[in-house]
């Protein structure tokens, strides 16, 4: 039989396993804007140094283009340094050719405690045997306090028409318990593309 710490972290490994998901907290988008969709986009991770960074933008641009979107990968075209001056940087991207620029930044990553209480059934006592067995079940049931901790990561994320460089769309998300960015990264990619395409920025799924 699981012992009672045994049956509390499967069942906390349970949740958490379950909570491993991005959600947009928040979304703005202009309404005015009447430019979309775009045609092609470059996808920047605002950081552009790492080894992350660019798995980030690879794994976009080819969600990007399974979607039948032309995109390519900020790291190809537009070099780190080109990131910290606004006039190099947009020139960079114009360079591109492309009309639409995702712009992607890590903003945090805080670790939260969950407290919660699980109900386990009575402990078996009495001199009797059993399959179980010695001892007889109870019954009933007590409290047992179980504490996990769980990371979040909220990323922001902006879409950016390039002619005017006007912002067009943003939205800050969360993910619980991220794993490694090639792990979450397709499902970001996929929750970002459906929100764009809801607001006639990317064109319509072929049907």
């Amino acid at each position: 039989m699981p012992t009672l710490p045994t049956l509390a972290a499967l069942a906390a490994t349970v949740l958490l396993t379950a909570c491993q998901t991005t959600s947009i907290q928040s979304a703005w988008f202009d309404t005015s804007f009447k430019g979309g969709p775009f045609t092609k986009i470059v996808v920047i991770a605002s950081d552009g140094t790492t080894a992350d960074s660019r798995v980030f933008e690879d794994v976009f641009v080819q969600k990007l283009q399974a979607a039948g979107v032309q995109a390519v990968p900020g790291y190809t075209t537009v070099p780190p340094d080109a990131r910290r001056q606004e006039s190099v940087f947009a020139a960079a991207v114009g360079a591109t050719g492309a009309d639409g620029a995702i712009i992607v930044r890590l903003l945090r990553v805080d670790t939260r405690t969950q407290v919660s209480t699980m109900m386990m059934p009575g402990p078996m006592i009495g001199p009797w045997g059993g399959f179980y067995g010695p001892g007889f079940y109870a019954g009933g049931f007590y409290p047992v306090p179980d504490v996990t901790q769980y990371d979040v990561a909220s990323v922001e994320t902006n879409v950016y028409a390039v002619k005017t460089r006007s912002l067009v769309w943003a939205a800050t998300t969360q993910t619980v318990n991220p794993r490694t960015v090639a792990q979450e990264a397709p499902a970001y990619a996929d929750l970002i593309i459906a929100q764009l395409r809801a607001r006639g920025l990317l064109p319509a799924a072929k049907s």
